[in-house]
C-alpha cells in the first residue's frame, strides 16, 4: 500500500514539475473542468494509429492561449454548455508523421470517415497535409462545444478533423440547427481573442499567439 501511495505521489510531483518551455501549460491547470479527447493520442484519426509525439491525452497550450480559452469556458458555463478539446499543441514530429503517411498512398484505413470523397493523391494540393502545423507555435487548438449535463458534443454538420466542403464555416447545406451551433462557436471563440480558420469550423487561433514565428518539437507527455 505504501509503495502505491509512493508512486502516486511521484507521478502527481512528477506533472507539477515537469518543464515544459517558457511561456506554455498544461492546460488542465488552468482550466481543470475542461473535456479533452485529444484524437491524435489515439487511433480514431485520419492516419489511424496514434500520431507521433502525442504519449498522454494532455492539452498543452501556451499561457496566453489557455488564459483566453478559460473565459470562453466561463461564457458557456452559463448556457450550460462546455468546450470539447480534440487538439492543441501539435510537436512537428506529429506533423511529420502525417506527411510519410500522406505519401503512401495504399494506407487509407480511415478513408471513408474522414476523407471519403478526397483522393489521399490530392491531400497536399488540396492543403489537408503541411509540412508545418500553426499548432506546433502553441496557440492554436481544434474544439467543440458540448452539452454541459450530457457530454454530447453539439451537432455541427459535419465530423471533427472531415476533409471537404461539408467542414468550411460557412457551407449552407446543412440544417439551421447545425448553422446556429456553428455560429455560437465561432463568435464566443471570437469574442475571446480567436481568429477562425474559414475551412475547419474547428479551428481558431490565438490573434496575439506569442509564437507567431517558432514551431516547437517537444513532446506531448
Amino acid at each position: 500500500m505504501k509503495s502505491k501511495l509512493f508512486l502516486l505521489l511521484f507521478l502527481v510531483c512528477f506533472r507539477v514539475f515537469s518543464q515544459l518551455p517558457e511561456g506554455f501549460v498544461y492546460v488542465e491547470n488552468v482550466i481543470p473542468d475542461l473535456n479533452v479527447e485529444l484524437r491524435y493520442h489515439t487511433s480514431y484519426n485520419f492516419v489511424g494509429k496514434p500520431i507521433d509525439g502525442y504519449q498522454t491525452n494532455s492539452l498543452i497550450l501556451t499561457k496566453e492561449a489557455a488564459t483566453a480559452l478559460k473565459q470562453v469556458q466561463k461564457e458557456l458555463l452559463q448556457q450550460n454548455l462546455c468546450l470539447k478539446v480534440y487538439d492543441g499543441y501539435r510537436p512537428q514530429r506529429a506533423v511529420n508523421h502525417f506527411i510519410i503517411w500522406a505519401r503512401n498512398l495504399n494506407d487509407t484505413i480511415n478513408k471513408h470517415i474522414f476523407y471519403p470523397q478526397v483522393n489521399k493523391s490530392d491531400l497536399f494540393q488540396d492543403g489537408y497535409i503541411a509540412t508545418h502545423s500553426g499548432h506546433s507555435k502553441g496557440s492554436t487548438l481544434d474544439l467543440t462545444i458540448i452539452d454541459g449535463n450530457t457530454g454530447i458534443p453539439l451537432d455541427m454538420g459535419s465530423p471533427y478533423d472531415f476533409f471537404g466542403e461539408e467542414s468550411w464555416v460557412d457551407y449552407q447545406n446543412i440544417s439551421e440547427k447545425q448553422k446556429a451551433n456553428r455560429k455560437l462557436l465561432q463568435e464566443v471563440m471570437l469574442k475571446h481573442g480567436f481568429r477562425n480558420y474559414p475551412k475547419e469550423w474547428w479551428h481558431f487561433t490565438l490573434r496575439q499567439e506569442p509564437f507567431p514565428e517558432t514551431y516547437f518539437d517537444f513532446v506531448i507527455e
